[in-house]
């Protein structure tokens, strides 16, 4: 199919959105960036989570994973839906309870305002990497297959996407993406089913007998109950748990569109139905993963993991499909990178700059500083992305997304401590411990994990051998998996006990 053919529709797409954006951005405020004036239908918002949660790296990357390690990503799942419970239960009514517009000011009534603003700096450098790493990857993917025969240069490509998502943001922030994420969402599940359903009807399966097929070969299995396997079930599923109380909970990003719900017991019940639903989407993706997998084999295709979704679709499947898939492709990008802007630059106004706690700007001085805050962050993820293109390997994106979940440590031990004790920490010292913690914890996974390491960052030297040696002695065969993220979180509200205090009784 002609790439100009399909670049147009993603085009069209494009303005359908900025339609939608000028439609609800009318008669915005500040509040209606950051918050969306508190009055988002929650069924709205929970069903553009799942476009948010799930990006474009998960429409191309998991699906890709199946012909290696089965369906073992569904450990993982388990542990999302039991996280969301916790942030319907514990956090939710937390934030509520404080009216918050950003979830770290609770870090400042509770401790003071160097954890405040040391949580906010965590999520602004995380977001920041993650959400480039995951642009990075989908832009890649448009470019491999569509814009490069048109003889687009990459800087373009990201320019011109950037530009697409910064003009339909840059009015109306959470009130536009709650209706903009619900249109994307919308169109990447339609074309994740069509996908499905076009593989399924052209190997005459059945869902019953494309799970059979798959079972027989040993992808179905779910299940790893290697205890020493950074896979295993347990690390999978407490470490999904986890993942999910701090990369949504403890997020400003996904979270700053469940407190712009009207009240606590709808933000709840959106909360609730989006766990629900992101286990039927991610067992879809899942199969989809499954069924790539057999038709690859039945039709010779060999590509790496992560191309092989965007192979079949645009290369092996009728014209209708390949727009289907495009226009999903470009659903899953635009919520986690719209979502991300409006986020950081929701953080940084707000924790950082103070715009709200200032009484000498007005109304309109508070606007200009969030556009011109909004537009920084813009280029700031226009450099990166291009930094991951200058690198042009896609597995430092690995290496940049284990950094980032780092970031998320801190957040879950200053959050926890918080609210699991009452005791009053030395505030001036609370960046420190947040800093040494997820330091410390480097050093230990560095040597635990080293064979990975090696591998992602080209390591080499003697040195390297006496590494393995000492993770040999001291773990093992143990391998740390996703249950780091626990680790990372102890030792910074170890850290916070060691300087902190009982709360004076008189007080």
């Amino acid at each position: 199919m002609s790439p100009a053919l399909l670049f147009s529709f993603v085009i069209g797409y494009f303005f359908l959105l900025l339609f939608v954006a000028w439609r609800t951005s009318r008669n915005s405020n500040n509040d209606s960036f950051f918050i969306g004036n508190r009055n988002s239908n929650w069924m709205l918002v929970a069903f553009g989570m799942i476009g948010t949660s799930l990006s474009g790296v998960t429409f191309v990357s998991v699906p890709g994973t199946v012909g290696g390690a089965g369906f073992a990503y569904f450990q993982v799942v388990i542990g999302y839906f039991i996280g969301y419970f916790i942030i319907a239960w514990v956090l939710l009514p937390l934030y509520y309870r404080l009216n918050l517009t950003s979830i770290y000011n609770y870090l400042q009534s509770r401790f003071g305002m160097v954890s405040y603003k040391t949580g906010a700096l965590f999520f602004i450098v995380s977001r920041i990497l993650g959400a480039t790493a995951r642009l990075y990857l989908v832009i890649n993917v448009l470019q491999i297959f569509i814009l490069q025969e048109m003889h687009v240069p990459f800087a373009v490509t990201t320019f011109v996407i950037l530009l697409m998502i910064l003009l339909y943001t840059f009015e109306g922030g959470v009130k536009t993406i709650v209706f903009t994420d619900t249109l994307q969402t919308t169109f990447m599940l339609l074309g994740l089913i069509v996908c499905v359903v076009y593989i399924m009807s052209t190997a005459g399966h059945s869902l019953s007998s494309t799970l059979s097929e798959l079972n027989s070969k040993g992808l179905t299995r779910i299940f790893n109950t290697d205890v020493n396997s950074s896979g295993f079930f347990l690390k999978q599923i407490i470490g999904g748990m986890f993942i999910t109380v701090t990369m949504t909970g403890l997020d400003q990003e996904m979270m700053q569109k469940n407190i712009s719900v009207r009240t606590l017991g709808d933000s709840q019940k959106n909360v609730l139905t989006f766990s629900f639903v992101i286990i039927i989407v991610n067992f879809l993706f899942l199969l989809m993963g499954g069924l790539l997998y057999l038709y690859a084999a039945g039709k010779g295709i060999n590509v790496p993991s992560d191309d092989l979704f965007p192979t079949v679709a645009l290369n092996y499947m009728p014209s209708a499909v390949s727009i289907i898939f495009v226009i999903g492709l470009i659903s899953a990008l635009f919520p986690s990178a719209d979502g991300a802007l409006t986020a950081l630059t929701s953080s940084f106004c707000i924790d950082i700059l103070g715009i709200k706690r200032r009484d000498d700007l007005d109304e309109n001085k508070r606007k200009k500083a969030r556009l011109t805050v909004h537009f920084i962050f813009a280029i700031i993820f226009f450099i990166m992305v291009m930094i991951f293109k200058w690198i042009d390997n896609k597995s430092i994106i690995d290496v940049i997304l284990k950094v980032a979940g780092f970031t998320y440590g801190p957040l879950l031990g200053l959050f926890s401590f918080g609210i699991l004790t009452n005791r009053i920490i030395n505030d001036k010292l609370a960046i420190y411990v947040c800093i040494a913690a997820p330091l410390l914890i480097l050093g230990i996974d560095f040597i635990n994990n080293i064979e990975w390491y090696q591998k992602q960052l080209k390591l080499d030297g003697e040195w390297i051998n006496s590494v393995k040696s000492l993770s040999q002695s001291v773990f093992g065969k143990f391998k740390i998996g996703y249950e780091l993220l626990i680790y990372n979180g102890f030792f910074t509200f170890l850290g916070l006990w060691l300087i902190s205090k009982k709360p004076n009784p008189a007080n």
